[in-house]
């Protein structure tokens, strides 16, 4: 689908989707837990739907009691051999180690471009956990075979904490007590996402620094009343479209967040964006901004935002943790220095781990492309906003993967 972006001043107010991020592990949770969870402000984009489609083929039973709001069963009994993640990343990551719950073989798959993305770090691993692995070339798909036992590993973290927050909820349901050794963490706010989560429904999870995660074995998941907040990586997106075309309010906010993507607001700020904020709602307003320097390395689902912040301040600013990009839906480096490059705007890479981005002018009357990945394709709108002739989106559909009505929003808060 391509997607047509005029030039235009944005003024209102809107509310970002929930944490798919959050949704998803609370998910995986209650599929855990004894009882009957029910998740509130739940929303329903590709990726939050792999995960249901999950926890109903490992045992779950699912119903939707309104729009945002669903009952799990929970139990693992599996119902399929197959499990389907469809093009979800932390799909994949998360249920691998919980589907190694069980004693059966299940194969993990996936579709589009999470085939081509690493998973080879879950192996051996597993493997030294007593889990039946047969491996698919360090990609999907994957066949496991429980029960996991438990124990002590090593695991890297460098390239992702997806799999480590899958070991993270699967362990304490395993025999054994577990030491998890982490090599070189990232995305370290995902992981107290997921200890956050664990402990809304009963469990414990200890660790020191990041380095070794301590789970006891033998927990109990219990069933909960759980309300998903909202989420700071689609908000990032609405709070920079504010801060470089109008003044954009957003609510169901929390600035206290274990999010990593609340970070933005650390972004917008040093770049002179206008941030105020009141309980759960934060507002901002545009004003002459100016090139600023930022450590993506624990958010890099920020750097396409903060490549449009950049273009629109004066002067140069520097992005560091490029090397988180190259495993995303796209090399997002590579995607973000050809796109932007074809709008005007000088992305240089050439320092390991470092984007630099001079601001400008940005050029319009274009058609770029989102390299198939909702990030893109929303911080290519943004960009399009400030354009001097707005732009055209190739394969704009990609947002349903985290916000399917984003160019919706984005056309309501639109100050025609």
């Amino acid at each position: 689908m391509d997607k047509s972006v005029p030039k235009g001043r944005l003024k209102g107010v809107a509310v970002p989707p929930c944490s798919k991020s959050y949704a998803q592990r609370a998910l995986a949770a209650s599929l855990l837990a004894t009882g009957r969870s029910v998740l509130r402000n739940m929303d329903f984009c590709n990726d939050t739907l792999s995960a249901v489609r999950c926890i109903e083929t490992l045992g779950a039973k699912v119903t939707r009691s309104d729009s945002r709001t669903l009952e799990v069963e929970g139990g693992l009994n599996p119902i399929s051999d197959t499990l389907n993640v469809g093009e979800s990343g932390l799909s994949a990551r998360l249920f691998t180690p919980i589907a190694s719950l069980c004693s059966t073989p299940i194969t993990i798959c996936g579709e589009g471009t999470l085939l081509y993305r690493p998973m080879d770090m879950m192996i051996n691993p597993l493997r030294a956990l007593g889990v039946n692995v047969r491996d698919g070339g360090g990609r999907l798909p994957i066949e496991v075979c429980g029960r996991i036992y438990g124990g002590e590993i090593d695991v890297d973290g460098s390239v992702s904490s997806q799999f480590i927050t899958g070991l993270l909820l699967a362990l304490p349901l395993a025999e054994q007590d577990t030491v998890i050794n982490v090599k070189s963490a990232v995305s370290k706010p995902y992981l107290d996402m997921t200890i956050d989560t664990a402990k809304a429904f009963g469990v414990k999870i200890e660790h020191n620094n990041y380095e070794q995660f301590y789970i006891e074995g033998c927990q109990r998941y219990v069933a909960t009343n759980y309300a998903i907040e909202g989420d700071w990586s689609a908000a990032a997106m609405l709070l920079v479209a504010g801060a470089v075309a109008g003044e954009v309010t957003l609510k169901n906010l929390s600035m206290l967040s274990k999010q990593a993507d609340v970070a933005i607001c650390q972004a917008l700020v040093r770049a002179g964006a206008e941030l105020t904020s009141d309980s759960d709602t934060i507002s901002v307003s545009c004003r002459p901004l100016h090139g600023f320097e930022f450590d993506a390395t624990n958010c890099p689902d920020l750097f396409p935002a903060l490549a449009t912040l950049a273009s629109a301040a004066e002067g140069n600013s520097v992005i560091i943790g490029t090397n988180r990009l190259e495993h995303k839906e796209s090399n997002r480096a590579e995607a973000i220095k050809s796109e932007f490059g074809r709008l005007g705007i000088e992305v240089d890479l050439s320092v390991d781990n470092i984007m630099k981005i001079r601001g400008g002018k940005i050029t319009g009357g274009v058609e770029i492309d989102s390299h198939s990945d909702h990030r893109m394709a929303m911080t290519l709108a943004v960009a399009g906003l400030i354009s001097d002739s707005g732009v055209v989106i190739h394969k704009a559909e990609s947002v349903s993967k985290s916000y399917p009505d984003f160019f919706e929003t984005l056309k309501a808060l639109r100050d025609e």
